[in-house]
């Protein structure tokens, strides 16, 4: 049987313009899915909606998105990753650009669905292509260089988008947005490398996705990245709004605010992925140096945004600043986790399973604060909230995922079918 892979056979070689191009999509992928936050109080009063509403439209993006995770994996493991990653782009482009012409709350939560169809291709294709093509004492640094990207894509959006918005309205901004990413496809298609057909071992072939869930390490990154994921679309989708209504800072003030935590969380990624692959490089072993990582950045985040819901307006954005350097710690580090366990063949599938259970959090983080604001009239319990959903991913990261070292799926499954001919066997012997 054989398997595809790409045209690169010293991992990391030559693939240095990629990484960029991976970094300048998963910016504009976050600047696509956080600008509605940046909108949202013109949006709100435009359509005259509740704050349960709007909850309801900045979560929209995530049912989709989460729900296409698994099927989003399996297709960058059989197809040509660069192809499928090209249409998700180009799905998710025309999805914003025509967020800027569309009125009414029932058709932006269309849209809104239609870009999380587009963007679900995003992190299992940013784990295939890293997990293939960069080795372990490279990956941190290459996956820092994506969420950086990620990082940065708030980053901008809210201090460019921010002052765009303010000045010349949401629908300009949106239009202008979509259809300037349709760029971003030319040095794609000319840069990424095609696959060609090798030969792969069985085991990796045979895969499913009930051989990963079965995988204790699977689950622990599951809650772990839910956790992640639940703290920065927290933030991502109602921090704007929170620094307007909570803080009465002003549109520029926000914008100003907003933004510079995501560039403290994208310098805090970028420099602790270059630690911890001058770490590992030194004789450390990835599982101390990741789950170090992982923990104190979860831990340092749950602090962080338990401080940020009582401090004073004096010390406010310096308390959220240190969230961004703890956000980097764990934000840079996680994919490198599950694309070192999964090996490259099944860093899709696993990447699609975990992103799959970790994108329920953008679903849930909108609408339950939106709840919240709605019943208490404050963003208190939301902020405790998410601290304590921090710690919780601590623990995950920590005790729940095992040693961070390839799975011997050969292994596994020869013991998993052994499993099923004893039962097979047993139920046949029954009376």
């Amino acid at each position: 049987m054989t398997a595809t892979t790409t045209q690169d056979a010293p991992r990391g070689t030559g693939m240095n313009g990629v990484l960029f191009l991976l970094s300048m999509a998963a910016l504009i992928n976050y600047i696509d899915r956080s600008n509605l936050s940046i909108a949202a109080d013109l949006i709100k009063g435009e359509l005259a909606l509740s704050d349960l509403q709007l909850g309801a439209l900045l979560s929209a993006f995530f049912w989709t998105y989460g729900c296409m995770q698994i099927p989003a994996g399996w297709l960058v493991d059989r197809f040509d990753v660069k192809w499928v990653f090209a249409c998700g782009f180009f799905v998710w482009s025309v999805a914003t650009a025509a967020t800027g012409i569309l009125h009414g709350f029932v058709a932006l939560i269309v849209v809104r669905v239609i870009l999380g169809i587009g963007e679900s291709i995003a992190f299992p294709s940013y784990s295939k292509i890293l997990g293939t093509h960069f080795h372990e004492s490279r990956r941190g640094g290459a996956n820092a260089a994506v969420i950086a990207g990620l990082a940065l894509g708030p980053a901008i959006g809210m201090l460019v988008g921010g002052t765009v918005v303010g000045r010349f309205g949401w629908r300009p901004f949106f239009l202008t947005l979509g259809l300037g990413s349709l760029l971003w496809l030319i040095p794609w298609l000319a840069w990424m490398p095609r696959r060609t057909k090798v030969a792969a071992p069985v085991s990796e072939t045979k895969v499913r996705i009930v051989d990963i869930l079965r995988q204790r390490s699977a689950w622990g990154t599951c809650l772990g990245q839910f956790c992640i994921n639940y703290c920065l679309y927290f933030l991502v989708t109602w921090l704007p709004s929170y620094l307007r209504r909570g803080r009465h800072f002003s549109m520029d003030e926000m914008a100003r605010a907003g933004g510079s935590i995501f560039l403290i969380f994208a310098v805090s990624s970028l420099v602790s992925g270059k630690i911890s692959d001058r770490w590992i490089a030194a004789g450390a072993s990835p599982t101390r140096v990741r789950k170090a990582l992982l923990g104190v950045g979860s831990a340092g985040l749950g602090v962080c945004l338990m401080a940020a819901a009582v401090a004073p307006d004096a010390i406010f954005v310096w308390v959220l600043l240190m969230a961004g350097v703890f956000i980097g710690l764990s934000g840079g580090t996680c994919w490198t986790v599950t694309q070192t366990l999964a090996g490259p063949r099944v860093a899709g599938r696993w990447a699609g399973v975990q992103n799959f259970v970790g994108n329920f959090a953008g679903a849930v983080a909108p609408t339950l604060t939106g709840y919240l604001l709605g019943l208490t009239g404050q963003f208190y319990w939301p902020f405790v909230i998410a601290a304590a959903v921090s710690w919780i991913g601590a623990l995950s990261w920590v005790i729940a995922v095992g040693p961070i070292e390839p799975v011997d799926w050969e292994k596994k499954l020869r013991r998993a079918d052994f499993r099923t001919e004893i039962a097979s066997v047993a139920t046949a012997a029954r009376p």
